[in-house]
């Protein structure tokens, strides 16, 4: 299989220009990056609300004392 060269992909940089225009190319690589942006602010995000929520769930993990405990046994 016939691995893309430096060659192919200016080649189709040059017909992608050609075809849309420098204008519409901009734009699109702006939206992507804005698309990009959101992904990652997206999975942070989920990510704290994971580790909060581990947060609260491993915060208290001790037994409650009861008064039934607290009496010798004998």
């Amino acid at each position: 299989m016939h691995m893309i060269g430096p060659f192919q992909l200016i080649l189709v940089a040059i017909v992608v220009l050609v075809l849309f225009g420098r204008g519409k190319v901009a734009g699109l690589m702006g939206e992507v990056g804005k698309g990009i942006s959101a992904f990652k602010k997206g999975i942070s995000e989920g990510k704290e609300e994971v580790e909060k929520e581990a947060a609260v769930v491993a915060k208290d993990v001790t037994p409650s004392v009861s008064a039934s405990d607290d009496a010798p046994k004998a």
